[in-house]
């Protein structure tokens, strides 16, 4: 299951920096996670400052 991100999330890109495949991307006020590239790694919630990623 795919990994997924909240409205928590404040743009900070610490996510995208640290995911293995390059499957977090800048959206629409906060970062996306394209879960058809997502390995479902974990690396992204464990990064993420504020616990805005979750899985789907």
């Amino acid at each position: 299951m795919a990994y997924v991100i909240n409205d928590g999330c404040v743009s900070c890109g610490a996510c995208a920096a640290e995911c293995p495949v390059g499957a977090i991307a800048e959206g629409d006020g906060k970062y996306e996670i394209n879960a058809d590239e997502c390995i479902e790694c974990g690396t992204c919630a464990a990064t993420c400052p504020t616990e805005s990623i979750e899985q789907a």
